[in-house]
């Protein structure tokens, strides 16, 4: 079993759970690992967009209607998503004091400010970039709070953003790591570890392993969050089962958040039992490791961009996570006052 100081400071679950969650973890094979350059300029200043560029598809939670996102150059510090729809409510800041909910029936990151008209459910596929692309500063115009849901993961917002070009701001982008190494443990055995990064280092490493007992199995996938890195995995699908679908397609219809919900054959990935309904992408080595760059790129990173003072440096060790996981981890870090800023030399 692994001792303690592996772990550090287990902030929610049982210590018993996570050391068996751990073992597991540490006996899957890493089926990709690209780690290495993180890409990162020390000293840069913060950024925006050089010029507003605009993407759309039908909506996530209602299909037959098109859903915009208009992405604009922002003096203020962070990403914020503004309803178009309500002229009188403010711009929500994507932040951790603006989780709403991870969802029930669709789990999802769920940002509120204000009044509770004034939402954006299934944030994460849109906020994740703030992590993975040096766009520090963002304005997103929605007109809905039902964002576009894209065929190919998030690669088209992932796309808008590199064709706006960029501004440099003048004020200096700021890195925050944890304080001491820090743990969760959430339901199923899932946990979350995250690290400080080695004296003088400022990149964000990954290692993300799934483990389903289905076609998904077990996958393991090991990065440096870089641009490059990002882009490549933001291709990547959401996942669901063939039970799941079922459901959603029969008795599903009876909830208003599943009976026009968008997902079909093009943008989810489908597994069965023993194989996939649809094409998996991501093979590697004969094996399908979409479902580890999904939850790592645009789950994962999601939660992380809820940090909202600066990009986080360190490690992040996953297993079997999930949003409330996720949100529970970002929430406990502030609550018990974990973070700090670490400055470039």
């Amino acid at each position: 079993m692994a001792e303690n100081n592996t772990f550090g400071i287990l902030l929610d679950g049982k210590y018993e759970d996570l050391a068996r969650s751990y073992d597991d973890f540490s006996g899957l094979p890493v089926d990709q690992d690209v780690s290495g350059n993180s890409g990162l300029s020390l000293n840069e200043k913060q950024k925006t967009i050089a010029k507003a560029v605009s993407v759309s598809a039908p909506g996530t939670f209602s299909k037959h209607k098109i859903s915009r996102l208009l992405l604009e150059p922002c003096d203020k510090e962070g990403w914020w998503i503004k309803r178009t729809d309500l002229p009188d409510s403010l711009p929500i800041k994507v932040s951790n004091r603006n989780v709403w909910t991870t969802g029930d029936m669709v789990s999802s990151i769920v940002l509120r400010s204000g009044n509770s008209h004034n939402y954006i459910r299934l944030a994460e596929h849109i906020i994740a970039l703030k992590m993975g692309l040096d766009v520090d500063n963002l304005m997103i115009s929605m007109d809905s709070g039902d964002p576009p849901l894209f065929e190919r993961g998030s690669m088209e917002l992932v796309k808008a953003l590199m064709d706006a070009g960029r501004v440099e701001q003048d004020r200096p982008i700021r890195y925050f790591t944890v304080k001491e190494t820090v743990s969760i443990c959430g339901r199923g055995g899932g946990f979350m570890i995250i690290t400080p990064p080695a004296k003088n280092e400022f990149s964000l490493e990954i290692d993300c392993a799934r483990n389903f007992p289905n076609a998904i199995g077990k996958q393991r996938i090991r990065f440096t969050l870089n641009k490059d890195n990002f882009r490549y995995g933001s291709n990547a699908r959401t996942n669901t089962t063939t039970k799941q679908m079922f459901f959603c397609m029969t008795v599903g219809k009876v909830f208003a958040d599943i009976r026009h919900l968008g997902y079909n054959r093009r943008n989810v990935l489908i597994a069965g039992k023993r194989k996939y309904i649809n094409e998996p992408k991501y093979m590697h080595n004969g094996k399908s490791l979409e479902a580890a760059w999904h939850r790592a790129n645009l789950d994962l990173l999601a939660a992380v961009s809820l940090i909202e003072e600066g990009r986080l440096v360190g490690r992040i060790t996953d297993y079997k996570g999930g949003h409330y996981m996720d949100v529970e981890m970002v929430k406990l870090l502030y609550a018990n006052n974990l973070l700090v800023e670490v400055v470039p030399k």
